[in-house]
């Protein structure tokens, strides 16, 4: 058999127990006389995930943009992730535009296309690609470095993220020269 003791409920069914005869009335009173000012009613399930959407609405970005100083690791993964949304609208694009017209935009038609540009409209051009493929690429090797325990302290987050955006330079530099 189980004692008061074992339970924990010892203490509490003292008090209960040796309480004076008023101060259980006064419980008891309290009790019966003040109700909770909350009302419920019963709602269909669309209406919570309405409810849940509005409350969506007023809760602040993350990072909140207001309140803290930008940050190298924040920064570099808004640019990571808007470099690979780029890219990736760069393969689809084109290749949904072969699907269309297999004719005008094969290897052929755009070398031609390109050896027929400016040369200062290809180095721009070069850069424009190059950027994003130079920075996602390095990134994407600090992010694997994260992912096996590598570099999670905040100096070197931070070194990471300076040899990135070096990386990226002279990177990005030796491929609008080539």
């Amino acid at each position: 058999m189980m004692s008061t003791r074992a339970v924990g409920l010892g203490p509490a069914l003292r008090k209960a127990a040796f309480a004076p005869r008023f101060a259980r009335s006064q419980v008891v009173l309290r009790t019966a006389l003040f109700k909770r000012g909350i009302q419920t009613e019963s709602l269909p399930p669309s209406a919570a995930t309405d409810i849940l959407n509005k409350q969506r609405i007023k809760r602040p970005s993350s990072p909140h943009f207001t309140i803290y100083q930008p940050q190298l690791t924040w920064i570099g993964s808004i640019v990571n992730r808007m470099t690979g949304g780029a890219l990736s609208a760069l393969l689809y694009g084109f290749s949904l535009a072969y699907l269309v017209a297999p004719g005008t935009f094969d290897s052929a038609h755009i070398v031609e296309f390109v050896a027929g540009l400016p040369d200062a409209v290809k180095y721009c051009g070069k850069f424009v690609l190059a950027l994003p493929f130079a920075f996602h690429s390095w990134n994407g090797l600090r992010h694997l470095g994260w992912d096996m325990g590598k570099f999670l302290t905040v100096k070197g987050a931070y070194n990471t993220g300076y040899a990135v955006l070096g990386a990226t330079a002279i990177s990005t530099i030796a491929l609008v020269l080539m």
